[in-house]
């Protein structure tokens, strides 16, 4: 719930602003590179704009809307690491607890032990468990069989994971693997006895009124009004069952949503300081990204010239069936970029090939809102 004394973000109305010069031209030049719709919203200061580009639905030729809904993917581990945030700051649980204090026997066997993985590992990809959902085979029953409504409940994928020997000592480096986070979402059911689901709903959603967001478990349907999501060969994808996500990726969502709950999460009105603390601690290995706890720190690139500084950033990203997304924060909270498109193909992204098409209109789309 929310830090005691802070009010919901959607309780202040914010003056609109045009949009910041070049974000406009930098959505067009996406869709002309290849994604159909583009949606986006910027703020500097207390002012905010929202603009589209393109198309939410190629078929019927409906245009994009900045208040459409799209499967947020990997964002929603943001959401998840908050509640176990909060949960600590309550005194419920430690980030130093083992996995196999609060899910006994679910992490044992060729060599991965529950009872070396600590909260905090999970949480920042130190674990070293394996991730299935990396391995075409897994994604057959929807890719090669096109069961769209398939459903992969979460321990049958941890179950998976665990089939597999850990690709590095609990705490010894650095990988990304969503088996993490559906560990996560099942260590909040251990402690509060209530789906993780509904803690997000109670904890994050309520209070700050993301009337637009949701979690579904099996649905594979998006409603309301929303994006359609693509692969690359233009192949409607929006029906896809969440299942498998989960609490690693399985939250729908708008741009302005998004921008609410982590314009809320960086200004530290969601955890208490310590817990703030250690949502930005970012793990220090050779190669690996600047990620905290469901979030990264990143420079971003302001520009060629000499004297151009980088700004610093808060990042989360999602790209999944259908649909790609960022939220970008600056470090100073004065800015901020939240921006979907509607292509990500998974078939190519597990070739080892680009998932999107190519285009420099996303950079230039976080340079024109952030830079400056």
């Amino acid at each position: 719930m929310l830090v005691a004394g802070v009010c919901p973000a959607a309780a202040a109305e914010r003056a609109s602003a045009s949009p910041p010069p070049g974000l406009q031209q930098a959505i067009e030049q996406t869709v002309a590179d290849g994604f159909p719709g583009v949606v986006a919203y910027a703020r500097r200061g207390e002012r905010e704009s929202r603009k589209a580009a393109g198309l939410a639905d190629t078929a019927s030729g409906e245009r994009a809307r900045p208040d459409q809904r799209f499967r947020i993917a990997s964002n929603t581990k943001s959401f998840v690491s908050t509640v176990l945030l909060q949960l600590e700051g309550e005194g419920r649980l430690s980030l130093d607890d083992t996995v196999e204090e609060w899910l006994p026997g679910t992490v044992r066997g060729n060599g991965n032990a529950g009872s070396a993985i600590t909260i905090r590992q999970l949480l920042n990809h130190t674990s070293g468990i394996y991730d299935p959902t990396t391995e075409p085979a897994f994604f057959a029953p929807y890719l090669e069989r096109h069961e769209w409504d398939h459903v992969y409940p979460p321990r049958e994928v941890i179950a998976r994971a665990v089939r597999h020997k850990p690709l590095f000592a609990p705490g010894g480096g650095w990988a990304y693997s969503n088996t993490n986070y559906l560990l996560a979402g099942l260590v909040i059911e251990a402690v509060t006895s209530h789906s993780a689901s509904s803690e997000i709903q109670r904890r994050i959603l309520a209070p700050l009124g993301l009337k637009d967001t949701s979690f579904p478990l099996t649905d594979p349907g998006i409603r309301g009004p929303h994006l359609h999501g693509y692969d690359l060969t233009g192949r409607d994808v929006t029906r896809f069952s969440p299942s498998y996500d989960w609490t690693a990726g399985a939250m729908i969502s708008t741009v302005d949503d998004l921008a609410r709950f982590h314009r809320a999460l960086f200004a530290g009105k969601l955890l208490r300081p310590a817990q703030q603390r250690e949502l930005l601690t970012t793990v220090q290995f050779p190669e690996a990204p600047a990620y905290g706890l469901g979030v990264q720190h990143m420079d971003l690139p302001c520009g060629s010239e000499p004297d151009s500084k980088p700004v610093s950033v808060w990042e989360t990203d999602g790209g999944g069936p259908g649909f790609t997304s960022v939220s970008l924060t600056t470090a100073d909270g004065e800015r901020q970029l939240v921006l979907a498109a509607n292509v990500y193909d998974l078939g190519q992204d597990l070739k080892g090939e680009p998932p999107v098409p190519r285009s420099k209109g996303l950079m230039k789309a976080q340079v024109a809102t952030l830079c400056g």
